[in-house]
């Protein structure tokens, strides 16, 4: 039977206005505003603050630093995307996937894209790759392990096959490829909606914070009022609701996007698909995944919204040898979730280690040469 938000919501969506104002239904609304009212203010109350300093930064380029997080093993080189801070990867001493494999024989360097000053609001694609993250490589002594999350992931693979003699090792964790896949039309959206963010891009030489969290939102518009009215009846003690506010503190902490880098990735990748369509130069060379002839990781959260399973799997299809890796999480909730130990941080650590056996599953996602 259709509960009374259910019916509400198809009404909205079917345009049925005249049934929006049933009495059952505007009960429903002031009920699920309430809810709502008081789980943002639950959130703002919450005391949980994060509970960790940032490690050592042994190389800095404008704001830009390489933290160090220690470890004595093999050194893996973080680089997460361009939009969001990155410290995703070390919320807390409870949810800090870098700091767990630390202490696990590996030593991972994070690479911080810091704030874009005056110089990086004229960054393009490859003022990035060739130009800062390969010079934050050359800080970091012999062959790399280099992972990239999400954007960052297209940032590494352009970088594995321009400098093969570097990186002898890739991972890629929930990085797009196709941007035409799954639900595409966000990106069409995305790309007709440049035209509209034209005078912000003039006066700020970015795509400010708050225009790329309306663009994440437009990914799941309902999920905004959902998440606050469940967190509202959660135990505000218990360790889920300090996860809950962790993660709501690092998602309203975003970084702006440079206004060149905005048009390559609106324009180029969500409107032409140029990743996938073979017409994305990193330096004036198509980056083609079926390059690479390093060991490469491809983790696809099958509960991805932000990067459907569509866009990011292929590319496990076409890089030779790839092993494919698929967490039963969303794309935040792999790194950082409660489950992030299980469904990534000890898989990744294993294969790393070459001790993970390849499953029936890894089997099939592999390619030779």
């Amino acid at each position: 039977m259709e509960t009374p938000w259910e019916g509400l919501c198809a009404a909205v969506a079917n345009g049925s206005f005249e049934d929006l104002v049933s009495p059952e239904h505007l009960k429903e609304t002031v009920r699920q505003n309430a809810d709502l009212i008081q789980g943002i203010a639950a959130y703002r109350r919450h005391p949980w603050r994060r509970d960790v300093d940032d490690p050592p930064a042994i190389w800095t380029e404008g704001e830009s630093r390489l933290l160090d997080f220690g470890g004595t093993g093999p050194t893996v080189l973080v680089v997460p995307s361009l939009v969001n801070r990155g410290y995703v990867l070390d919320l807390g001493e409870r949810w800090s996937m870098l700091r767990w494999l630390a202490a696990r024989g590996i030593r991972p360097v994070l690479l911080d894209w810091g704030w874009p000053g005056d110089a990086e609001r004229r960054f393009t694609l490859t003022d990035y790759v060739a130009g800062r993250l390969e010079r934050a490589m050359a800080a970091l002594p012999g062959p790399l392990v280099l992972a990239g999350y999400c954007m960052g992931g297209l940032l590494t693979l352009a970088m594995a096959q321009r400098r093969p003699d570097r990186v002898q090792t890739l991972v890629l964790l929930a990085t797009p490829w196709d941007f035409h896949a799954g639900e595409g039309d966000h990106g069409m959206r995305a790309r007709h909606g440049l035209a509209l963010l034209e005078p912000v891009l003039a006066a700020t030489h970015t795509l400010p914070v708050d225009v790329l969290q309306a663009l994440f939102v437009s990914l799941d518009p309902w999920g905004v009022g959902a998440k606050y009215r469940a967190f509202c009846r959660l135990d505000q003690t218990s360790p889920r609701a300090a996860l809950f506010v962790a993660l709501e503190d690092w998602l309203n902490d975003g970084v702006p996007l440079a206004e060149p880098v905005a048009r390559e990735c609106l324009d180029g990748w969500y409107g032409r698909n140029e990743p996938a369509e073979g017409k994305w130069r990193i330096a004036g060379l198509p980056v083609d995944p079926s390059r690479l002839r390093c060991p490469t990781y491809v983790a696809v959260p099958a509960r991805d919204r932000i990067v459907p399973p569509e866009s990011a799997g292929p590319l496990a299809r076409l890089i030779p040898g790839a092993v494919l890796h698929e967490p039963r999480a969303g794309h935040v909730g792999m790194v950082a979730g409660s489950r992030a130990e299980i469904e990534l941080w000890q898989p990744l650590l294993n294969w790393l280690r070459g001790l993970d056996p390849p499953s029936r599953k890894t089997r099939r996602a592999r390619r030779s040469d």
